[in-house]
């Protein structure tokens, strides 16, 4: 819902007449388009500019998926996945893809096809992830074919990606092992495609997202392997749960296993836990199936926490660590 904007006061107009409709968005030194006198700064920029640094705890919240929405923002360094947009693609885009990262870091592009590709995990400028990524998305939907979008000022009563995309719509993420999703053709590739291509493929760790639970994701490193699984239940009673498991020994993903704590990401928490290297996605497949179940049980107990579960709680707490 957009927010009202305060209205000036006349007194301070001169006798200029104050406009009471939309206020366009102009630079913060230029005269305030309500014909207030003042600087749009100090007039309507200052609710808009307020408006658009809040943050929002939550900025997927009511997508579907959002505990996928979140791993591809935060974990995932190469996947894909394609978005159905409310009412249909317009015409002339063949398709929407939603990408973790495109070249050079640009915050959209609109393919020689026609298509565009969406960037996740790029840096925005407001407090909104989802009012940010809406506002690139409908500039490339309009965007020449074959020109990247850049990023710009978003206005704070602009749209957001629950406004754009069809809530009733599939979000099946696909984890790739590179970034050659980026071309449509090796011939289209320009030097400086190629070359943040092969910097992107060489610092991408190998990925893979479980098939039997939801929004899980299992990873390589050098040292050890982690599964990181994002879950959308409330904060203190995911943590609770986690605390009776850990408690019980029963929180563990098999022989080797461990979880060693959680973070906090857009408003949902992530536990973690570490993997011997020789244990692949296929190996924890069952065994996080079987920690789901586990879990689901832990959540429905209305019991206090014994003292040993209370420490198992705090030992979590101390080492969650809050990413955004």
């Amino acid at each position: 819902m957009a927010k009202k904007r305060p209205q000036t006061k006349a007194g301070r107009t001169s006798g200029a007449q104050v406009s009471t409709g939309e206020i366009p968005v102009v630079g913060a030194r230029e005269p305030c388009p309500c014909g207030s006198g003042r600087r749009y700064k100090a007039c309507h920029g200052r609710a808009a500019a307020q408006a658009v640094t809040e943050l929002v705890q939550r900025p997927f919240e009511g997508l579907p998926a959002e505990c996928d929405w979140v791993a591809l923002r935060e974990l995932v360094p190469a996947a894909t996945v394609e978005l159905p947009l409310r009412g249909g693609l317009p015409e002339g885009v063949p398709s929407v893809t939603l990408a973790t990262v495109l070249p050079m870091a640009w915050p959209a592009l609109r393919r020689d096809s026609g298509a565009v590709l969406l960037g996740l995990q790029n840096d925005t400028a407001s407090g909104d992830i989802s009012r940010d990524l809406a506002d690139v998305l409908k500039r490339a939907l309009e965007a020449a074919p074959g020109t990247p979008v850049a990023a710009q000022r978003v206005p704070a009563d602009g749209p957001r990606l629950q406004d754009l995309l069809d809530p009733a719509g599939a979000f099946e993420p696909v984890v790739h092992t590179g970034f050659e999703f980026w071309l449509e053709s090796a011939e289209q590739s320009t030097p400086e495609v190629a070359a943040s291509l092969e910097r992107a493929n060489e610092a991408a760790i190998p990925t893979v997202r479980l098939s039997g639970v939801e929004a899980a994701y299992w990873c390589e490193t050098p040292e050890k392997n982690h599964l990181r699984w994002v879950m959308d239940h409330p904060e203190e009673k995911l943590l609770d749960a986690l605390a009776r498991l850990h408690a019980s020994g029963a929180s563990s993903l098999g022989e080797g296993t461990r979880l060693v704590g959680s973070f906090r990401a857009h408003g949902l928490i992530v536990p973690v836990w570490d993997l011997p290297g020789s244990v692949r996605a296929d190996d924890v497949e069952k065994p996080a199936e079987a920690f789901g179940e586990r879990l689901t049980e832990a959540l429905g107990s209305q019991a206090p926490l014994t003292a040993e579960e209370r420490r198992a709680r705090g030992g979590l707490t101390n080492r969650q660590v809050t990413l955004s």
